[in-house]
């Protein structure tokens, strides 16, 4: 499924009168928001797909805001989050931010704060969501390579010269040159620095697992 092309600032509080806040708040500088009671009542109906970011209070009854945050990173899903908490508690600040929170905001909160961290997540939920876009696009280019097609690549933005990539491998200039023309042509590369950002860009998105 694609994704909304409008992201939606989804917040996720136990009390109605936040919620209506925070819903007013948004809605006032244009913004699409969602709001939910429980973090049960979030996962029934986030779809990942969406874009967008999450204002999440840390104490809830149920599932709090700290073990929603902890079980969407365990199902790989990174929308950003800016926590909300009305006590002043340490401890699960620096439990949040580990964990990849935007920021902890104790309430009352100003409104100017809160909407400047609202269009950071945003941003950051938008080069996310560019940057994954490309390595999709780059992982089904590579996919048409063969193996001995990937091995050239990687001497290719190692700065190896055709001789060399030929005398490592076992094989002639000539097939070298081949490989190296198939390659450009497969991964849709027009320069040798293009297709290293791509193995870069590839090599980044597996170290990060």
């Amino acid at each position: 499924m694609a994704p909304t092309a409008e992201p939606t600032v989804f917040v996720v509080d136990d009390e109605a009168d936040i919620r209506d806040a925070l819903r007013m708040l948004l809605a006032s500088v244009k913004l699409k928001v969602e709001t939910f009671g429980s973090a049960r009542e979030f996962l029934a109906a986030y779809d990942p797909t969406r874009a967008g970011c999450m204002i999440l209070d840390v104490r809830m009854p149920g599932m709090s805001g700290p073990e929603l945050q902890e079980q969407l990173r365990a199902n790989n899903i990174n929308i950003p989050i800016i926590i909300i908490t009305g006590h002043g508690d340490v401890p699960t600040a620096v439990r949040t931010m580990k964990a990849g929170a935007i920021d902890v905001l104790e309430k009352p909160f100003s409104d100017d704060l809160l909407l400047e961290r609202v269009h950071q997540a945003l941003e950051r939920d938008a080069a996310t969501r560019t940057e994954q876009a490309e390595r999709e696009k780059v992982a089904k280019r590579m996919a048409r390579l063969t193996p001995r097609e990937r091995e050239v690549m990687g001497a290719i933005v190692q700065g190896k010269l055709n001789k060399v990539i030929a005398a490592d491998l076992g094989l002639s200039t000539r097939t070298v040159e081949i490989h190296r023309a198939r390659i450009m042509e497969k991964m849709e590369a027009r320069s040798v620095s293009t297709l290293t950002r791509m193995v870069l860009l590839m090599e980044g998105s597996q170290a990060g697992l």
